[in-house]
């Protein structure tokens, strides 16, 4: 039994619907042949739609109440293109069409309701912003019964149950695992594919919800780790997960295998591939996670498991950068030895709601640096300077300040901090080419190094590290050397 997540792009056009209908049937046939059988889709919006709704809600807050219907005619149209190519069935059309033309009146009457009130609250964003892949998930279902496919459309909402923190709800494990296990397994005892709505949960309540931006992943696993599945896929639209980007680094390539731990990292600084949420659940159940390549089926992507095949190497895996930074510094010579600065400084970032990246404190307690996204700086700088305001008038604390247009570059891999010389041959390549390290970090997890640059450096800071421990070589054929980084 398996679970399959198709992503935005995967559901692009209507090219891509057949071709996602393809791998499905493909993969419900081997699967029927297991002592396990059974598959479950979990679909992403149409590429672009959440977008649009998204905009249409914003705009009608602003004022504009026109916006949103012409919206509505480009998503009817975008729906309908796929169906009027691949459905043949008149009958199967006409419910469709009244389908998505249900979903776009409710989506009139929230976008007039939100032009009213003059504001788009985070409940109202959740409930508009999750219509895109209600309207995917049913297309899907008819697209793959044309293809001769017993399937049936579910919304998530009747299966994921999550909290009330609309735009990053979290879900209920037993009450969702229950759910998914009354209402999809009697469905795969009978050979039918469930196609789900990913994104989208409910509360208890039947409230909507939605999981972050890039939840459709988060849904797979939940609802993979519900029903204990073998393997969860993440079929996107590139060949895996990659050692860089292949954008910035020309000769990056796809990882055959990495560790949960890895994955995860790199989720968190900046590789699109997955949402960082997505291996939590599998971790937990243990289950592997695929990241294949809907318009490249045949190329084996990257598996992702609790401990990979080359994880007791201790060598780089990847890298990635996360873009658009500030560097927050607190300094001043009376901050040595005094307790709760760290603290304080951290509570005051943490009342303003900023997401800190990276930490960085000196040995002699003289300053503290982290890094915060660009969008956040401002405001966490006037906390800081509010909360220690007595230590500035004293010159206690000398200075409050904050560097933008900088990088976190971070280098991954399981095992690294055991590994004599790695960390200082990441400083090699980057000294080799000229480039200024602002800070770094390492995580007590041993799978990632930190290193700030600015904006001007990052790529040839990628290039630089990607180059230095051959990361175009796959991990078991490179020389020991190699393989720990070692410049001799």
């Amino acid at each position: 039994m398996i679970v399959m997540k198709f992503g935005g792009t995967s559901v692009g056009t209507a090219d891509a619907f057949a071709q996602v209908a393809e791998i499905v049937k493909h993969q419900a046939a081997q699967q029927a042949a297991t002592g396990k059988p059974g598959v479950v889709v979990v679909t992403s919006a149409m590429s672009g739609v959440t977008n649009m709704l998204i905009e249409a809600a914003q705009k009608a807050a602003g004022g504009d109440e026109s916006f949103h219907q012409v919206q509505e005619d480009s998503l009817l149209l975008k729906h309908q293109v796929v169906a009027g190519r691949l459905i043949e069935d008149g009958s199967e059309r006409a419910a469709l069409t009244r389908s998505f033309e249900e979903r776009l009146t409710e989506f009139g009457r929230l976008c007039g309701s939100i032009a009213v009130l003059g504001e788009l609250t985070p409940r109202g964003l959740d409930v508009v912003s999750g219509l895109g892949e209600r309207m995917a998930a049913p297309l899907l279902a008819a697209v793959l019964r044309a293809s001769g496919l017993r399937a049936e459309a579910i919304d998530a909402t009747e299966l994921i149950v999550t909290d009330a923190l609309f735009g990053g709800a979290a879900p209920i494990d037993e009450l969702t695992e229950a759910r998914c296990r009354e209402r999809l397994l009697p469905m795969l005892q009978s050979g039918i594919v469930p196609v789900v709505t990913g994104f989208i949960g409910a509360t208890e309540s039947g409230v909507p919800t939605t999981l972050g931006r890039g939840g459709s992943d988060y849904s797979a696993a939940i609802v993979g780790a519900a029903l204990d599945v073998d393997e969860i896929q993440i079929w996107t639209d590139v060949n895996g997960v990659m050692t860089a980007d292949p954008r910035i680094v020309p000769n990056a390539r796809s990882l055959h295998q990495l560790s949960y731990e890895e994955v995860a990292e790199l989720a968190y600084y900046g590789a699109k591939v997955l949402h960082p949420k997505t291996v939590t659940p599998a971790i937990e159940k243990k289950i592997p996670v695929r990241v294949l390549n809907t318009f490249e089926p045949a190329h084996p992507g990257t598996l992702i498991v609790e401990k990979a095949e080359s994880d007791g190497r201790g060598t780089v895996k990847a890298i990635t950068a996360i873009r658009s930074m500030n560097l927050i510094t607190v300094a001043g010579r009376g901050m040595m030895g005094v307790p709760g600065i760290a603290a304080r400084t951290f509570g005051a970032v943490a009342n303003v709601g900023a997401n800190v990246l990276m930490i960085s404190q000196s040995s002699s307690e003289q300053s503290i640096c982290f890094v915060v996204p660009e969008s956040s700086a401002d405001e966490v700088i006037a906390a800081l300077r509010g909360e220690f305001q007595r230590e500035l008038e004293r010159h206690y604390i000398d200075e409050i300040h904050g560097m933008s247009h900088i990088n976190i570059v971070a280098v991954v891999g399981s095992g690294m901090r055991g590994t004599p010389g790695l960390a200082a041959n990441v400083f090699t390549a980057v000294a080799r080419s000229g480039i200024n390290v602002i800070a770094i970090a390492q995580g007590s997890s041993e799978a990632n190094i930190s290193l700030v640059v600015i904006d001007a450096d990052v790529t040839a800071s990628l290039r630089a590290i990607h180059d230095i421990f051959e990361l175009h070589v796959p991990t078991e054929q490179r020389s020991p050397a190699h393989t720990a980084g070692a410049t001799a």
